[in-house]
């Protein structure tokens, strides 16, 4: 599904279905303090209900199926939760699986304990899903938003990769991270209030394979490239690759965010 934000690579279309496989293939790179991070707060644990949204391949409910939570993810994008599925019932796992936007959520009020969105909150129309969330919460419920992203300015493996998107995707604005508190929009705060957060460092390991594939499975590559500048690009960064050693870690930072239903 194509989609187009004006506040988001200057309004240029991507549809992460044309990178899904790579997506279900490279990004699944969350070290597990990441995850551990969050059941430590006893959040997505047994006994709860959580809804993670724009859950692409269903990266979190998988990874953290094992703490007992019942899990549902939903995506708009219909490739991504093709994979999601395919992964999950590869793994054995009881997860339920939903194309629709965040906007167009249809749960009955009171649904779940939890809601997470990991590396997707920024996509939202949050005058819209800021009532909705509120109202499929139960009573004391949380949202816990998630993110991670490599440091260009410190890292110079991920610098030169971001520079090469940048290349070919000047108006991308996944570019540039660093280190700071997740941005909760003002409207949130009529409903949530905000209860913890945190920000912290990881190295992530990679191979020059693992990392170009990871590459590829961005918004501003593989999501939104033609195929032609696809093809350029890939021959660039593996040229660049090949001044790397085999295998490296890359820095990056990780954010958590817990915001807790007002009544």
């Amino acid at each position: 599904m194509e989609i187009k934000d004006s506040r988001i690579d200057a309004g240029k279309a991507f549809d992460w279905g044309k990178t899904s496989e790579y997506y279900a293939k490279y990004r699944d790179i969350y070290p597990e303090e990441f995850y551990r991070k969050v059941a430590d707060r006893g959040l997505c644990v047994k006994d709860q209900k959580v809804l993670d949204l724009g859950t692409g391949t269903g990266v979190l409910p998988r990874h953290m199926y094992k703490y007992g939570a019942d899990w549902t993810g939903t995506d708009i994008s219909p490739e991504q939760i093709d994979q999601a599925r395919r992964l999950a019932s590869e793994a054995g796992m009881d997860i339920e699986f939903k194309t629709v936007s965040a906007e167009n959520l249809d749960f009955p009020e009171e649904s779940f304990d939890i809601i997470t969105a990991c590396q997707c909150f920024w996509y939202f129309d949050h005058e819209k899903v800021a009532p909705e969330f509120h109202r499929i919460l139960k009573k004391d419920g949380r949202i816990v938003i998630l993110y991670m992203a490599w440091l260009p300015f410190e890292d110079e493996i991920a610098g030169k990769s971001e520079d090469l998107v940048i290349k070919y995707s000047p108006d991308w604005t996944g570019a540039g991270a660093t280190r700071h508190p997740i941005d909760i929009p003002d409207v949130m705060y009529d409903y949530f209030d905000l209860e913890y957060h945190e920000e912290y460092d990881l190295k992530v390991p990679f191979t020059r394979e693992s990392w170009h594939g990871r590459m590829i499975a961005c918004r501003g590559v593989g999501a939104s490239l033609s195929p032609e500048d696809l093809t350029k690009w890939e021959e660039e960064h593996k040229k660049l690759l090949e001044t790397v050693p085999e295998s490296f870690d890359i820095q990056h930072y990780a954010a958590i965010a817990v915001l807790k239903r007002k009544d």
